[in-house]
């Protein structure tokens, strides 16, 4: 397939993705509405903690990238792939970044151009949705164009699964669609898996991470009663996990973040709500999820009695560790908690740096209580000396 890409968003997802492509061998524009994160990456520079300076530079060096802030630059492109965030707002589904981008890429779209959503939606979004503003903002029929839902997979700095050789959902609007799709992404993915309808494809993104966030929250409340109980809840998952069948090992935690997990599904459950079906399980483990920074709150309080006017050191404030995210980031909560009881918290992060109007402080023991969040492989927590610590990843 000869190609000119248009990727729109150039952030976890994004560039990622436009970087695989380029090194397939086709020339790609990254088009991002962030006018220092293109500078930034025009000059080889990574923002991505799996992405380095170097991968970035070659394809730039090679030609085969560019960053721009052009949006005109999609009327070239007769592959156009939207990976822009769809999050929630007001713990509702906010598809206002994924219509800006669809109306864009309409704007500039060509007769027989190859369409690809890659951003998470609820079941139902690329029929009832996408296509008709594609038609709208372009002036052509469905028929003139190719659309496909293909949802990401990402997961940064996993050192087992990455963009190649992690399965890639695809989903055609018409069979044509679908081959084009498949063929595309066979260039720099490993397997190809075709499904049977956009709604198979977008409800199948939903349930991977409902899966993790009800398996989640049912661990950390195996965790609350393990600390009960007066053992570690790790060692429990650990004997547990020695069944060869029939279990999967999830691990406590001070809740969930980032841009999948605690967002897909309340898009699922949005959409269950629309028709009519239930959604207890969802709901509870949502529940339970929110519930946990305030649960740790009251561990600190158990740990070192009122918590008013006592220094309080939060380490980590990203999602997930070694990562520099904090999208949906549990810690926030966390913070807030400590703060209503009137301790002085301060944190660190050497990967976030800056958050929130505040600067990540040293470890050091000159507190009254640390509090393990986002344990980054980084840490030397010898630095603390003997300052009591309170970890979110264990029962006791």
């Amino acid at each position: 397939m000869n190609a000119l890409v248009g990727v729109v968003g150039q952030g976890y997802v994004g560039l990622p993705l436009a970087l695989a492509i380029s090194k397939a061998g086709f020339q790609v524009i990254g088009i991002d509405n962030d006018k220092s994160l293109v500078k930034l990456l025009n000059s080889g520079k990574s923002k991505i903690e799996d992405i380095s300076d170097s991968e970035i530079l070659k394809q730039i060096r090679a030609k085969k990238y560019e960053a721009t802030l052009d949006a005109t630059k999609l009327k070239e492109c007769n592959v156009k792939i939207i990976c822009v965030p769809t999050p929630l707002k007001d713990s509702k589904p906010d598809l206002s970044f994924l219509v800006d981008a669809v109306k864009l890429a309409g704007r500039y779209l060509n007769k027989s151009d190859l369409v690809m959503i890659e951003s998470t939606i609820g079941p139902g979004t690329t029929r009832g949705l996408i296509i008709p503003i594609l038609e709208k903002e372009s002036g052509l029929k469905k028929e003139d164009f190719y659309v496909v839902f293909s949802p990401e997979r990402i997961d940064p700095t996993n050192n087992l699964w990455n963009l190649k050789n992690t399965p890639k959902l695809v989903a055609g609007m018409t069979p044509k669609a679908t081959k084009l799709a498949s063929n595309f992404y066979s260039t720099f993915i490993d397997s190809i898996i075709e499904c049977d309808s956009f709604e198979v494809a977008e409800t199948a993104k939903l349930l991977e991470n409902t899966f993790r966030l009800i398996n989640i929250s049912f661990i950390n409340e195996i965790s609350i009663f393990c600390h009960k109980l007066n053992i570690d809840v790790n060692e429990v998952i650990k004997a547990a996990a020695t069944k060869p069948h029939g279990f999967m090992a999830f691990y406590p935690s001070i809740g969930v973040g980032g841009h999948c997990i605690p967002v897909d599904p309340i898009y699922l459950a949005r959409k269950a709500h629309e028709l009519g079906a239930p959604t207890s399980f969802i709901d509870l483990a949502d529940q339970i999820n929110h519930e946990m920074p305030n649960y740790f709150v009251g561990r600190a309080i158990e740990k070192i009695g009122e918590l008013k006017g006592k220094k309080i050191l939060v380490i980590g404030v990203s999602y997930k560790p070694n990562v520099s995210d904090v999208r949906e980031t549990p810690v926030k909560s966390l913070i807030l908690g400590l703060n209503s009881k009137g301790a002085k918290v301060f944190w660190h992060d050497d990967l976030v740096k800056e958050w929130n109007g505040e600067k990540s402080v040293a470890l050091s023991g000159n507190f009254d209580l640390a509090i393990l969040a986002t344990p980054h492989d980084y840490l030397d927590l010898s630095k603390l000396g003997n300052l009591p610590m309170l970890n979110t990843r264990g029962s006791i």
